[in-house]
C-alpha cells in the first residue's frame, strides 16, 4: 500500500478512500509524516539559494535571515520572530503580528497549558465503578462503569507486552481481583468529562479516515484505533480477519480472499449501518498483516472491549454495552493511572500525536473552567486567558479551534509563539518543556534535519507540516552562548523550499554572535 502525504503523525497511511466511506485502514509503521515525506522526490536545489552564514551583530543577522526568507520560496507568506532570551532584545521579525495557520506548532500552546495547569507529575486515572451492591456471592446487582478521565495513553504502548488488548485486560483484572465474578447489568462507558464533539471544527473531511484524525473523546482506548489482523488460510479461498482487541458491538463483514504469493491488498471501511467491511486479497505466504481502523464511537468501543476482556477473565456480564454518566453515588473499584504529564507532553511533541494534544487541551480547560466540560471552545477561552495573564501577550493573537494544529481555522502570530517560548523558558516546568522538543539531527521529526551543521544537537523545536504549512518554533544556542527563541511560520504551497529555508536559518542562528 502506498502512502499519501498528510499532516504529521507516526503512522503510514493507505490512500484515502472515496468520501462516502467513513473510515479507512492505516498500516502501522513507526514513521512520522515529515520523515515519510522526505522519501518523495524533492525539488532540485538552486545554486542561487542562500547558504547558512555566521553573522556577527544584530544587523547582519537581520540581513541574512531576510535574504533567506526571500531567497527560497516562490509564493506564500512568512511570519517570523527571533528574540534573545539571554539579553531580552528582539533580533529579527517579519510580519510578526500577522495571523497565520500554525500546523503542529499549535502543540506548544497545548503543552504549556497542560504543564501550567497540572504540573509535570500529574496523572489521569481511568476508573471502574459500580452502582449496585455486591452480594455475598460476589455478584454485582447493577452496572459496571468505565469512567474516562481524558487519558490519551490508555493504550498498548504503555502496557507490558504492548498487546492491543493489554489495557482492557488490566481493567478486567481489577474487577476479578476485587472478587467479582458476575455483573447483572451493563458495562457502561462514561465520556461525559468532555463535550460530545468527536471531530473538531476545521478538520477537513479528507482527514477523517486517517489515524492522525482519530475521534476525540474523554474515554479513549488505543488512541481510538482498532487493529484488524488479517491472516491467510492454509486451505480454501477464505481468510481469517479479527479485531484486536475484540470489542462487543463491532460487526465485521469479511470478504478477504487468500491467493498465491506473499503480498496483501486489503482495505476496510465502515458502512452506513456500522458494519466494518474488509475486502481484498492476502497471499498464502504473507503471514499475519495488521492494520489500524479509525473508531467512530470511542466510548462505546472502549466499553465493548472491556466487556470482552471481562469475559476472558471469567467474569460473567448479563447485560451489554451502554453509554451514560456515572452516578454520583457509584462505588469505586479501582483504576489505571496514566503516565505522568511530562511523559505525555514528550510523546505529544516529539512524535506530534494529535490525539494527545486534543485530550490534554480539553483537560486543561476542564480543570480551570470547572463549570464546563472540556471542549475546544473552552480550551480557546483558557488559552486566551493564559496568554493575557501568564504570558503577558495579546490574547487576540491566538485562536484555537483545536489543540493539535490540524484545524485549518487555527490562527497564531509569530510574536505570540516567541512570547510563549519565553514564558516556558522561565516557568517552573521549563526543563520538561525543553526536553519534550525534538533535537535537530538527533531525534524524532528533526532527526534527519540540519545534520552536520552547528544546529545539530543544539536546536530543539516543534515542527509543523501540512500541504499548506511549514513551521518551526523553539530554541537554539547561538555561537556566543545566548539562548534564542524563534518562530517561523510559512503558509503557502512552496513547502519544500520553505522547509529548506527553515533549516538554513536554524544553522545561521546557531552560528550567530554579537559584534
Amino acid at each position: 500500500m502506498t502512502a499519501t502525504f498528510r499532516p504529521e503523525l507516526p503512522k503510514r497511511l493507505t490512500p484515502l478512500l472515496p468520501t462516502l466511506l467513513l473510515a479507512a485502514l492505516v498500516v502501522v509503521a513507526p514513521l512520522g509524516s515529515e520523515l515519510s515525506a522526505q522519501r518523495r522526490t524533492q525539488p532540485a536545489r538552486s545554486t542561487s539559494k542562500p547558504e547558512a552564514t555566521a553573522p556577527k551583530g544584530v544587523l547582519e543577522l537581520r540581513r541574512d535571515l531576510s535574504s533567506m526568507l526571500d531567497g527560497f520560496t516562490r509564493n506564500g507568506q512568512w511570519g517570523a520572530a527571533v528574540v534573545s532570551l539571554t539579553r531580552g532584545d528582539t533580533l529579527f521579525q517579519r510580519a510578526a503580528d500577522t495571523h497565520m495557520m500554525p500546523a503542529s506548532t499549535m502543540k506548544l500552546y497545548t503543552a504549556a497549558l497542560a504543564l501550567d495547569t497540572f504540573g509535570p507529575e500529574h496523572r489521569f486515572s481511568t476508573d471502574l465503578l459500580h452502582d449496585g451492591p455486591v452480594r455475598e456471592d460476589n455478584v454485582v446487582e447493577g452496572n459496571l462503569y468505565l469512567r474516562g478521565a481524558g487519558d490519551p495513553a490508555l493504550a498498548a504502548r504503555f502496557m507490558p507486552g504492548r498487546r492491543p488488548d493489554a489495557a482492557v485486560d488490566a481493567l478486567a483484572r481489577i474487577v476479578r481481583d476485587a472478587g467479582i465474578t458476575h455483573i447483572r447489568g451493563d458495562v457502561v462507558g462514561d465520556a461525559t468529562l468532555f463535550e460530545h464533539e468527536l471531530v473538531p471544527e476545521g478538520w477537513q473531511t479528507r482527514y477523517l479516515s486517517a489515524g492522525y484524525a482519530a475521534r476525540v473523546s474523554a474515554l479513549s482506548l488505543n488512541e481510538n484505533l482498532v487493529t484488524i489482523a488479517v491472516e491467510p488460510m492454509s486451505s480454501g479461498s477464505g481468510a481469517s480477519v479479527r479485531f484486536e482487541p475484540q470489542a462487543r458491538g463491532l460487526r465485521l463483514d469479511n470478504q478477504v480472499r487468500t491467493v498465491a504469493g506473499r503480498g496483501a491488498n486489503v482495505v476496510a471501511y465502515t458502512l452506513a449501518d456500522g458494519t466494518i467491511l474488509a475486502r481484498g486479497t492476502i497471499g498464502r505466504s504473507a503471514g499475519v498483516r495488521r492494520y489500524n481502523l479509525v473508531v467512530e464511537e470511542p466510548a462505546r468501543y472502549a466499553a465493548g472491549a472491556l466487556l470482552e476482556a471481562l469475559r476472558r477473565a471469567g467474569v460473567q456480564v448479563d447485560g451489554g454495552v451502554a453509554l451514560a454518566p456515572t452516578p454520583s453515588d457509584a462505588m469505586l473499584l479501582g483504576g489505571i493511572p496514566s503516565p505522568p504529564m511530562h511523559q505525555l507532553v514528550s510523546v505529544m511533541n516529539r512524535e506530534s500525536i494529535n490525539h494527545y494534544a486534543e485530550l490534554l487541551f480539553r483537560n486543561a480547560a476542564r480543570r480551570v473552567l470547572q463549570d464546563s466540560p472540556g471542549s475546544a471552545q473552552t480550551g480557546n477561552v483558557l488559552l486566551k486567558r493564559f496568554m493575557d495573564a501568564r504570558v503577558g501577550g495579546d490574547p487576540d493573537a491566538v485562536f484555537a479551534s483545536d489543540g493539535s494544529g490540524l484545524s485549518v481555522l487555527n490562527r497564531v502570530t509569530a510574536r505570540s509563539l516567541v512570547q510563549l517560548l519565553s514564558h516556558a523558558h522561565d516557568a517552573p516546568w521549563s526543563s520538561t518543556f525543553h526536553a519534550s522538543l525534538p533535537v535537530a539531527g538527533e531525534s524524532e521529526l528533526l532527526r534527519t534535519r540540519m545534520r552536520n551543521t552547528p544546529a545539530a544537537g543544539n536546536l530543539h523545536a516543534k515542527t509543523g507540516t501540512t500541504n499548506d504549512i511549514i513551521s518551526l518554533a523553539g530554541y537554539v544556542t547561538a555561537d556566543n552562548g545566548e539562548i534564542l527563541a524563534f518562530a517561523f511560520l510559512y503558509n503557502g504551497r512552496d513547502r519544500w523550499n520553505a522547509r529548506e529555508a527553515l533549516d538554513v536559518m536554524g544553522a545561521t542562528m546557531a552560528q550567530w554572535g554579537r559584534d
